[in-house]
């Protein structure tokens, strides 16, 4: 019970940062963005590698697609330890799979300077379902070793 409140909330917390990020105007999202790619060159330089083709359009959607896969993880443990039959667990998180993206996007379309695109819900459901089979595997290589060693 503590273990799927936890989870349960960090879902919550995990979305309203996204949220968050929705709702900053297009001059402070570019900002981030821009420290984040002036970063990344920096540390390309640093090792000599060429980063004339990194740019903050790939940055962003990077971003976007990177955290939509810890979502993707996050909602995978938290519905998973609802006692729910797997026809209904599947059914919860493919629709917040699917749901939370497009509010994102919606959002952004009230917010200055910003656009909500289509292209960026099937980017962010992209990352959700990275994030959904990346967990699946871990779960299912856990369950198998911590059986190996059950049986000892």
């Amino acid at each position: 019970m503590k273990k799927r409140m936890i989870w349960t909330m960090a879902a919550v917390l995990y979305i309203l940062f996204i949220y968050s990020n929705s709702l900053k105007p297009a001059d402070l999202s570019s900002a981030d963005s821009g420290h984040v790619l002036e970063s990344l060159k920096n540390l390309f330089l640093s090792a000599g590698i060429e980063s004339r083709w990194l740019t903050e359009h790939i940055i962003r959607k990077t971003g976007h697609f990177a955290e939509y896969t810890l979502l993707g993880i996050i909602l995978y443990q938290c519905v998973k330890l609802y006692e729910f039959g797997m026809e209904r667990r599947l059914f919860i998180h493919g629709m917040a799979g699917f749901l939370i993206p497009f509010i994102d996007e919606t959002i952004q379309l009230f917010v200055t300077g910003r656009s909500g695109q289509i292209s960026d819900v099937w980017l962010d459901c992209s990352g959700v379902a990275t994030g959904t089979v990346i967990a699946a595997l871990l779960f299912f290589i856990y369950e198998k070793e911590w059986r190996k060693y059950e049986k000892l």
